[in-house]
């Protein structure tokens, strides 16, 4: 049965028009991309069928656009279609610290280093940079490792919060293995830059670590 037989509160598009993006799985999501299915699939099917095979959703839109392309049911037009629709998302999620706004909720930061870091094979360290009113000044990646740790120099950190004549920074990295949970080299690091930060009156306001899932805040534990 093709998608336009099915009745109209399960297809997708009107699933999405009558309750919000957020009522629809990862394959009917995925299906309004596609629009068509396989040769004997709906658009669906085929979306479930790209989730099994290669997902979850996240390890398949970390592809980049090649890896995308070559996927039955996808091609080169689609694979961009998915592309931009992720670097729209990613914009979409920066836009609020790029025009300058004052970071007042924590959990926006959160969001954004997990936006610039998440899907990285190395582990990145990177740290987003404050004026007097937090606003962002400048977001910058560090320190580059490997999948298993990245040396952080607490003098560089001082270095470029001066250098952005910057008031306050929250830092972030990422763990490739997918675990969030903050170790105690994490915890050792976080004091260290602490402490460097606040021999130039910078205050360190959190660390996140970056994993699947919700970020995990060093300030939210009581360890900044």
């Amino acid at each position: 049965m093709h998608i336009r037989d099915w009745p109209s509160h399960e297809r997708p598009r009107e699933k999405l028009l009558s309750r919000g993006a957020a009522a629809l799985s990862d394959a009917e999501l995925l299906a309004i991309f596609l629009g068509s299915g396989l040769r004997g699939q709906d658009a669906v099917a085929t979306a479930r069928q790209l989730l099994d095979r290669h997902g979850p959703l996240r390890r398949l839109l970390e592809l980049d656009p090649a890896g995308l392309a070559r996927l039955p049911g996808l091609g080169p037009a689609r694979a961009c279609k998915l592309s931009a629709a992720l670097e729209l998302c990613n914009r979409w999620l920066a836009a609020g610290l790029e025009r300058g706004e004052a970071l007042t909720d924590p959990a926006s930061a959160g969001r954004y280093f997990a936006q610039r870091l998440r899907g990285q094979a190395i582990e990145v360290f990177a740290a987003l940079f404050l004026d007097t009113r937090h606003r962002a000044l400048a977001f910058e990646e560090l320190f580059r490792g490997t999948i298993d740790g990245a040396e952080v120099h607490p003098r560089e950190v001082v270095r470029r919060a001066l250098a952005h004549n910057a008031a306050a920074v929250i830092v972030g990295h990422n763990h490739p293995s997918g675990n969030p949970e903050p170790s105690a080299a994490d915890r050792a690091v976080t004091a260290q830059l602490k402490q460097s930060l606040a021999l130039v009156d910078v205050r360190l306001l959190d660390h996140f670590v970056v994993g699947d899932g919700a970020p995990v805040s060093l300030a939210a534990r009581g360890w900044v």
